[in-house]
């Protein structure tokens, strides 16, 4: 409140004395607009806020409150194994639209409600291609192979600059960590749907890249995010293979 008035007064004839305070015009104008620019600043503070974490505060309580996505079953192979070949590829995608990604490349994790199309053969090293390519969804890591092909598969949504790019770039996997051991993924690539099961977790530190040499007897699939999410301190490596 800004002062005005009678504040002190004493005595009660009418020779006793008092002091009253007023604002000039130009005071009050300048009141008033530091009260509005006040005002103003904390509303802004309320959109940021909501703009940078809105994403993943929906995702923390649609995975707290809601129910996981269910395992798409329509091209479960099982049933259309018997299917001609240009058949199956229409059901797997048709599937893939309906879930909100491309066929040609895309991945699904049930679990955590996470859906995103892959951009491929992003390179690793290099800050400017991921962080484009993040902008527009998962990365897949250059020199890394594809799903069918019996090697390593490495995808990533990766490091931020910022917790406020959150919502930016690491959305997608922001719940990652939520993943256990026999989770289902599901990777969409050339029209055809390949599904992993979550073998282990592990926690590694920031410029830990072994895991993008990493070589096995059989096809692998890797996902990296950041750990905590919108930081740069740790990655969060999860493990799949084949079902």
């Amino acid at each position: 409140m800004r002062p005005k008035g009678l504040i002190y007064k004493k005595g009660s004839s009418p020779r006793s004395g008092g002091v009253t305070l007023s604002l000039s015009k130009v005071e009050r104008f300048a009141y008033r607009l530091l009260r509005n620019l006040g005002a103003g600043f904390v509303a802004f503070s309320f959109v940021a806020f909501a703009f940078s974490f809105g994403p993943v505060i929906r995702q923390e309580i649609s995975f707290r409150f809601g129910s996981p996505g269910e395992i798409p079953q329509t091209s479960g192979f099982g049933r259309l194994i018997f299917q001609a070949d240009a058949q199956r590829k229409e059901l797997v995608k048709k599937e893939a639209e309906d879930l909100g990604v491309d066929s040609s490349f895309s991945l699904v994790i049930p679990k955590i409600n996470a859906a995103s199309n892959i951009i491929a053969n992003v390179d690793a090293s290099s800050e400017s291609d991921y962080f484009e390519a993040l902008e527009k969804g998962v990365a897949h890591a250059r020199g890394t192979y594809f799903p069918g092909q019996g090697k390593n598969i490495y995808l990533f949504s990766h490091s931020t600059d910022s917790i406020f790019n959150v919502s930016r770039y690491n959305a997608v996997f922001y719940l990652l960590g939520k993943m256990e051991e026999g989770d289902r993924i599901i990777v969409y690539f050339s029209d055809e749907r390949y599904d992993y099961e979550v073998k282990e977790k592990v926690i590694t530190g920031a410029k830990d890249t072994s895991w993008l040499n990493e070589t096995a007897s059989e096809e692998v699939l890797f996902l990296q995010t950041c750990d905590p999410p919108g930081t740069v301190w740790r990655r969060l490596i999860i493990i799949a293979k084949p079902l």
